[in-house]
């Protein structure tokens, strides 16, 4: 899995860090998302696809 994320659809709502922490952070001037990890281990993969469907702005992106 190779994840990405678009910075400027961002709405900084944060359900990214609450499902994958490991994989997602944010800035902390105004929330934006910060990719931590574009090639999570499998056992982050339940939470990057929990994030990708949970994200209002639909900013991240996932490949298999």
């Amino acid at each position: 899995m190779k994840v990405g994320v678009d910075q400027r659809l961002c709405l900084s709502s944060g359900q990214c860090v609450l499902a994958a922490v490991d994989v997602f952070d944010q800035r902390d001037y105004d929330g934006v998302v910060i990719l931590r990890d574009p090639d999570p281990p499998e056992s982050a993969v339940a939470g990057v696809r929990a994030a990708a469907a949970g994200c209002p702005a639909l900013a991240i992106r996932i490949e298999e």
